[in-house]
């Protein structure tokens, strides 16, 4: 269900994006100090190692299974790290066991309210499982219009063979649609936003008005040359910022 890097004392449940995987953390993985972290990187249903699982591909299910994966690795308590979807995600495990997060940590993260979109954005969106050109339009979006050609396309060509198209498109209202803030407005839970300078929509103005208001002991960081990707995009600025919090 999982795959693990390191083997430190400090344990971090990491939950991927829409467009990830449990091995779509671009370089995250290889820069981890191994020696103070275990970080465990989970497979949704639909996704990776567990395409032929099936689901009900709700973010609820996601948190269930993520649990279910800290009882395997036999962690009492852990640290969460969700980048994007990985994000209401991840603060869905907190609604489900306060008790056992020491920290969170949004890449990018999907807010505990979801994500309202306009009928252009949504047909877009809505367009991606079928359609590489609408997912490299969102990918090109997210990240300020400014990377390459060729990393679009992998990034592509990644999502499209670690995630079946059927769950790939029923994450979407999951994500977007999904609304937790009462369950976890006012936890005390020490709780990082990593935002991308460059991403115009899940970037500081989003997180002020959202990560900042639900969480008491909040605090955000900006990442000035990233946009929705920054394990890809500046991954060892990426690793120094979450290795300092948690």
């Amino acid at each position: 269900m999982v795959t693990t890097v390191g083997s430190g004392p400090v344990h971090v449940l990491a939950l991927h994006g829409w467009f990830g995987s449990a091995r779509g953390w671009g370089y995250l993985p290889d820069l981890i100090d191994g020696d103070r972290f275990t970080w465990a990187f989970l497979d949704y249903r639909g996704y990776g190692d567990r395409m032929d699982t099936p689901g009900d591909y709700s973010i609820a299910e996601i948190s269930r299974d993520a649990l279910a994966a800290a009882d395997e690795l036999g962690w009492d308590s852990f640290a969460l790290v969700g980048h994007s979807m990985g994000g209401i995600a991840a603060q869905h495990v907190l609604a489900d066991a306060p008790d056992r997060v020491t920290h969170l940590v949004g890449i990018s993260p999907v807010p505990a309210g979801g994500v309202p979109f306009d009928e252009q954005g949504w047909a877009l969106f809505d367009g991606a499982a079928a359609s590489s050109t609408n997912r490299t339009a969102i990918i090109d979006l997210t990240t300020g219009n400014r990377l390459s050609a060729h990393w679009l396309d992998r990034m592509v060509q990644d999502s499209h063979a670690s995630s079946t198209e059927a769950a790939f498109g029923a994450y979407l209202p999951a994500w977007a649609k999904t609304d937790i803030t009462d369950l976890v407005k006012g936890n005390p839970v020490p709780a990082l936003a990593i935002a991308g300078a460059h991403d115009p929509a899940l970037g500081a103005p989003t997180m002020e008005a959202t990560w900042m208001t639900t969480y008491p002991n909040a605090r955000l960081e900006v990442i000035a040359e990233a946009g929705h990707y920054a394990m890809y995009e500046t991954p060892v600025r990426l690793v120094t910022i979450l290795e300092e919090f948690l």
